[in-house]
């Protein structure tokens, strides 16, 4: 009887790892093996309007106003509107001598979401065709405009950016750039080539602007905006395109206290997103909105590193008390392991990444100590450095 249970038990654990392993697997291969094509060149140049929200932003934001405004996109058809959050005087002084408009705003209880709120009551005198957010440490690579000019004339109204890291200051901060480039080639690129959105990162992405205005109206108070906007335009049976070949370069976390608070919040977020559409995604399904279903599933799933994880304490387990499923567990360990390192740009294969993988122990104990602080990150959803969210 007790032998029937434990049986049970491991095999209700290995179909729940065994369907993230195998999802992860799929779009994996297919993000790898995808046709990446530039989109065709736009006959006809849009305005653009950038909006760059910063909370407390000093060290980074004059930096990337200066580098935006540098675009080699026709000067008099895109803006750089920075939306400025408790920036000191001698930073807000700076800003306002170069050629950008600058939004000052304040709030209670600060949320990106809000301060573009804001910086589109302070814009919507002057429209424009389409707005791209950036995160204050994001530079957009030369030709960037441009690309989203050229998917904005394609018909897409919602493009994403491929974010990559800016430079790797630490070992640490190439595994974090590991962890978005693994996300870039299963949730944006191996997604498009199978025919579903791109998902959304929260900068390096672009929008209609009427599209923007009507998304962000209710917006709330949530720090995920973007994923709130990502349900609402998938929900609208809305496609996203991903610009794979065109860069936005974002600075990556040097050290495991900050990836630490990052993951709290990302993870706070997901549980946020998981409750209020668990339900809704069903009865999408049903309808037929399988993007949707997709969406509101990758809630349910673990974060990259603490799947590896729980995969490497499951082959322990099954190890040490000699599980007759332990040549399976080896194997899905494998295909997890395949799907994360074929997703891993193959430049960055060196002494430099090997020093990078022998930071995930410390990328584990930050995950785990980011799970313990979900209901007080849950409480605090305020502007941070990395305030954006990723799978």
């Amino acid at each position: 009887m007790i032998h029937q249970i434990i049986t049970i038990f491991e095999t209700i654990i290995l179909a729940y790892l065994s369907i993230q392993v195998f999802y992860l697997l799929f779009f994996a291969l297919a993000g790898k093996f995808s046709n990446k094509k530039d989109f065709p060149k736009a006959q006809k140049l849009r305005k653009i309007r950038i909006f760059i929200p910063g909370y407390k932003e000093d060290a980074v934001i004059i930096a990337t106003a200066k580098d935006a405004i540098k675009q080699d996109y026709p000067k008099e058809l895109f803006e750089v509107v920075i939306i400025a959050d408790s920036f000191s005087e001698a930073t807000l002084s700076t800003l306002k001598s170069l050629p950008i408009k600058v939004v000052e705003v304040s709030f209670e209880k600060s949320t990106k979401g809000k301060a573009l709120q804001k910086a589109i009551e302070a814009t919507a005198i002057a429209p424009v065709d389409i707005v791209v957010i950036l995160d204050a440490d994001n530079h957009m690579t030369q030709g960037f405009l441009h690309a989203v000019n050229d998917a904005y004339e394609q018909g897409y109204q919602v493009i994403q950016g491929h974010r990559t890291a800016k430079d790797f200051k630490t070992p640490f901060a190439l595994l974090d750039a590991c962890t978005e480039e693994i996300n870039n080639n299963i949730f944006r690129r191996g997604h498009v080539a199978v025919g579903l959105p791109s998902a959304l990162i929260g900068s390096g992405m672009a929008f209609d602007w009427n599209l923007f205005v009507n998304y962000l109206k209710d917006i709330g108070d949530t720090s995920g905006e973007d994923k709130e906007l990502e349900f609402r335009i998938i929900r609208d049976k809305k496609d996203v395109a991903f610009l794979d070949k065109k860069y936005v370069l974002d600075e990556k976390v040097a050290k495991t206290d900050v990836f630490s608070q990052q993951r709290s919040r990302w993870l706070a977020m997901q549980v946020e997103f998981l409750e209020k559409y668990f339900i809704e995604g069903w009865f999408q399904l049903f309808k037929g909105n399988i993007a949707f279903f997709n969406k509101v599933f990758q809630t349910y799933l673990f974060p990259r590193v603490m799947l590896v994880a729980v995969m490497v304490l499951w082959l322990i387990v099954s190890f040490v008390f000699s599980s007759e499923h332990l040549n399976y567990s080896i194997g899905l360990f494998l295909a997890l392991a395949f799907s994360l390192l074929l997703s891993i740009p193959s430049k960055w294969y060196n002494k430099q990444l090997l020093m990078a993988f022998l930071q995930i122990p410390g990328a584990i104990i930050s995950m785990l100590k980011a799970m313990f602080k979900i209901g007080k990150a849950r409480k605090q959803f305020i502007h941070t450095p990395h305030g954006d969210s990723e799978h």
